[in-house]
């Protein structure tokens, strides 16, 4: 016979917190920064503000989201006309993303909102606190990047 475990006590479950506190961030998101734009709808367009004219296999890359989720936000913030498609001068193979006019007026509305949001979501912890959890969160992402699969 197996042996048998007793149940967990999930407070203690890094897995679960995280998963938890995931859970607040997307109501607070859709709170104060839009129920329409999604954090990582929001992270490609932050990312081609920074980086213009890059392909999609980069701009992946630049916000650690797989080729099919980067093509399916892609896909549906072109729809939305927030970005359009150029070919490459030098390869006309490659396709290049950037942000359009609204897209870049879009962004700008939801930076500002992106600030009160992280303000809110971390106001329980001290100023210390704060920078300890990036800190804590910045080396956990760091030690296993590169472990996920496209």
């Amino acid at each position: 016979m197996p042996e048998k475990f007793p149940p967990e006590d999930l407070s203690h479950h890094p897995g679960h917190l995280i998963r938890r506190a995931q859970q607040v961030l997307n109501l607070v998101w859709g709170e104060e920064v839009s129920k329409t734009t999604t954090s990582p709808q929001f992270a490609v367009l932050n990312a081609l503000l920074l980086e213009p004219n890059i392909d999609q296999r980069t701009l992946g890359d630049r916000v650690a989201l797989d080729r099919s989720t980067v093509a399916e936000i892609v896909a549906r913030l072109t729809s939305r006309r927030l970005v359009r498609w150029n070919r490459d001068a030098r390869d006309g193979r490659r396709k290049t993303i950037q942000l359009t006019r609204t897209g870049e007026r879009t962004l700008q509305e939801l930076i500002p909102r992106t600030h009160r949001m992280t303000h809110r979501l971390v106001s329980a912890l001290q100023p210390a606190e704060q920078a300890e959890l990036l800190r804590l969160l910045t080396r956990i992402v760091h030690a296993h990047e590169g472990r996920q699969q496209d």
